[in-house]
C-alpha cells in the first residue's frame, strides 16, 4: 500500500479515471516518501528526479523473459507502460510518465505492482 497526501495509492487507478497523461508531475520532495515505500519490496532508484529504475535478477534468460511478459501484462492492465531492458538473467525496468516528462503517482503504483510480479 502506497500513501501519498493521506490517500492510499494501491487502488488509485481503479478509483481515478485520469490517465497518466492527466496526472501532475511530482516534485522531488513528493517523490522521496513514495520511493522509500516502494523500496520495501525491491530496490528502486530515483534517477535525476526524472524516472525510477530497478534491476531484477534471474537464473537464466527464460526466467527474465517470463518476468518481462508478466510485468508487461501489468502495464497493459494499468494502461501505463514501463521500458524494459532484457538480458541474460536480468531485466532493468525504467518508469516515468512520458507525457509530463517526469514522475507521477501512477509511476510509483506501477513500480509496486511490478515488484509483486
Amino acid at each position: 500500500m502506497l500513501i501519498f497526501g493521506g490517500e492510499e495509492l494501491s487502488d488509485f487507478d481503479s478509483e481515478n479515471t485520469a490517465s497518466p497523461a492527466q496526472r501532475t508531475r511530482l516534485n522531488p520532495e513528493q517523490m522521496k516518501p513514495l520511493l522509500a515505500q516502494i523500496c520495501t519490496k525491491h530496490e528502486w532508484k530515483l534517477i535525476e528526479d526524472h524516472h525510477i529504475e530497478a534491476t531484477f535478477l534471474f537464473d537464466d534468460f527464460l526466467g527474465a523473459l517470463g518476468f518481462v511478459n508478466s510485468a508487461g501484462e501489468v502495464c497493459e492492465q494499468e494502461n501505463h507502460h514501463a521500458n524494459f531492458e532484457l538480458g541474460w538473467g536480468r531485466v532493468k525496468v525504467i518508469i516515468w510518465t512520458h507525457d509530463v516528462d517526469g514522475l507521477t503517482d501512477a509511476d510509483f503504483v506501477l513500480a509496486t505492482k511490478i515488484s509483486d510480479v
